[in-house]
């Protein structure tokens, strides 16, 4: 796969690709019109992807996370070189905007994007991670890349598990399946969706609903993905009790008939351990969907 150099799109630039299960990991740059300032992702090829455009899962990341920590940390590449599937790794936020205390705290401004197009000045320049990931860089993989964009599935950890689960209701024409790793499954009712929410959207709640999984479920005439969404928590999760609330999308996803797997995990906490352990059952979720 390393000599199957892409025709890359005016602006992205291949920074480095090592090969990795047959086929390549790579890691580009370019130049984002949404967010006005270089953006970075990385990207897995399955050998597959030498013959042929093939489904690809993109993995949204949680707070302080970059475009390498997936690839880096999960352990995905070798059941996605045997899938056929590429993997897909944006960063988290916007870097070097500029903004004053976009870098004071972990969980907003810089490394916690939320996926989320801010409405409040001074982010509302930038930090437009929802407008980035949907009208910019899906496009510019299909153009670049041999990835089948009608085969695409979306998943997340922590903040990512949000931005997958809300990206994935906002735009089911766009991604086909979605799971998500410890998702903050009600972000206006927990400290770090109130905080982000706040300083993104500005301080009426009634724009909140538009990046809250739970009332984006509520809001759906008919069960959105009927083969399921999967959801794994860890039951020794410290952000349990107030952050994450997988109960409230649980009585969501009923209350409209949208088959969920819940699945609760004694012992495991909130880190990559947690998905190492379950990540080759997400992948097989979404592949046998895609």
């Amino acid at each position: 796969m390393t000599s199957n150099t892409p025709n890359l799109a005016p602006g992205l630039e291949l920074l480095s690709e090592h090969a990795c299960f047959g086929g390549v990991q790579r890691f580009y740059q370019h130049a984002s019109r949404e967010i006005g300032l270089p953006m970075r992702f990385s990207v897995y090829l399955p050998p597959q992807a030498a013959q042929g455009p093939v489904p690809a899962l993109m993995f949204l990341a949680g707070l302080t996370c970059t475009e390498e920590t997936f690839m880096a940390k999960a352990g995905a590449q070798r059941l996605a070189s045997e899938l056929g599937m590429a993997l897909i790794a944006p960063d988290t936020s916007p870097r070097g905007a500029g903004v004053a205390g976009e870098a004071e705290s972990w969980d907003f401004g810089v490394g916690a994007g939320f996926y989320l197009d801010a409405t409040q000045v001074p982010w509302a320049q930038n930090y437009r991670m929802e407008s980035y990931l949907t009208a910019e860089l899906l496009p510019l993989l299909g153009q670049s890349l041999p990835v089948d964009l009608a085969r695409l599935g979306v998943f997340g950890h922590s903040m990512g598990g949000h931005g997958a689960l809300t990206l994935a209701l906002k735009y089911p024409a766009l991604f086909k399946s979605v799971s998500a790793f410890a998702p903050i499954c009600a972000p206006s009712q927990c400290p770090w969706g109130e905080k982000a929410f706040t300083g993104y959207l500005g301080a009426d709640r009634t724009t909140w609903a538009a990046h809250d999984a739970i009332a984006l479920m509520a809001a759906q005439m008919k069960a959105p993905f009927p083969a399921g969404i999967l959801i794994d928590q860890g039951l020794g999760d410290k952000f349990l009790p107030t952050q994450l609330h997988p109960g409230l999308l649980e009585a969501a996803c009923a209350q409209v008939g949208q088959p969920l797997t819940l699945r609760q995990h004694a012992g495991y906490d909130h880190g990559y351990y947690f998905i190492l352990t379950f990540m080759a059952d997400h992948l097989k979720f979404h592949a046998a969907q895609l």
